[in-house]
């Protein structure tokens, strides 16, 4: 069932909690956002329902979010959405849903980070306490934190789609820092905690750096490359070398070519959501454009 299907209201929202957490039922019920697999609704100041709309993975995604996260939230040194209560199934709602703490602060696709050097350090000291080892029955990746050659299909035919559309100017110099990065060795050290979805619209600032990040419902181990590719969509010119200095351990070459390839893949698909954002298309967001095409000619200068 998606967005199609049902239509998600504060109504609705008030009915579902009354239903289940009564002793929340009192708080004032509000639109937060409407993100790419899941409403966001804000309950109180502090408190946010968090339910599946979009897309049908997103059920798994809020369970993974839900088993995970309280244990690893404490030890991140930005806020994050911590779960506090889980939403069964039910026949106001087939779905489950989440009741988490509200982050406060702007995404960054709308309000991008303008202190450099205080966004890459902030940056930089979030992935370090979140990439450690993760236990044995952690979730896999579905298509992020594995080997780049897993996505090498997705790739060239996000290129072609982008390159037909007139949005790409120099496939050639786009295929190149793939194939550097495809080309790297792979991730031989242990998996680790990976947030997996670190584009700009789930990384919050204000006063021109981050203040929080949100949406772990990918959460997964893998290797970090995919989280430090980031850096390129996320921070000022300039301010990715301040980052990579700032993160511990310091990232050795082949980690920092991986992580290039997976942050051209992003700014490929930030860039068609963008543009499909600007023609009124279903799924498109114009916000993504622009930090997209930002990150990619960051990227290109980086080959020689």
């Amino acid at each position: 069932m998606t967005h199609a299907e049902i239509e998600i209201t504060a109504e609705l929202v008030r009915d579902l909690v009354r239903d289940q957490h009564p002793d929340l039922a009192d708080r004032p019920v509000r639109l937060g956002a409407r993100g790419w697999d899941n409403q966001l609704w804000r309950l109180g100041d502090d408190l946010a329902v968090r339910l599946p709309w979009a897309t049908g993975s997103a059920d798994a995604l809020l369970r993974n979010e839900h088993a995970w996260m309280p244990t690893l939230a404490p030890r991140l040194p930005l806020p994050v959405p911590v779960p506090q209560r889980f939403g069964e199934p039910s026949e106001r709602f087939p779905r489950p849903w989440l009741v988490t703490t509200w982050v406060p602060g702007t995404p960054a696709d709308r309000a991008p980070a303008s202190r450099a050097a205080d966004a890459a350090e902030s940056l930089a000291t979030f992935l370090t306490a979140l990439h450690q080892p993760a236990p044995s029955g952690a979730p896999a990746g579905r298509d992020r934190g594995g080997p780049l050659t897993d996505r090498a299909e997705g790739f060239a035919g996000g290129l072609t789609a982008a390159t037909e559309r007139g949005l790409i100017n120099d496939p050639d110099a786009v295929r190149a820092v793939w194939h550097d990065a495809v080309t790297a060795p792979q991730w031989t050290g242990p998996a680790l905690w990976i947030h997996a979805d670190l584009h700009p619209a789930n990384v919050l600032t204000a006063d021109g750096t981050f203040c929080g990040v949100i949406d772990f419902g990918d959460l997964c181990a893998g290797d970090p490359a995919y989280d430090l590719a980031a850096a390129w969509l996320l921070l000022p010119d300039e301010a990715t070398e301040h980052f990579y200095a700032a993160y511990q351990p310091t990232p050795d070459a082949a980690t920092m070519r991986r992580a290039r390839g997976w942050a051209m893949a992003r700014a490929l698909g930030g860039i068609l959501i963008g543009d499909a954002g600007v023609h009124g298309r279903p799924g498109g967001k114009p916000t993504w454009g622009p930090p997209a095409h930002a990150a990619l000619q960051r990227l290109i200068a980086t080959i020689g």
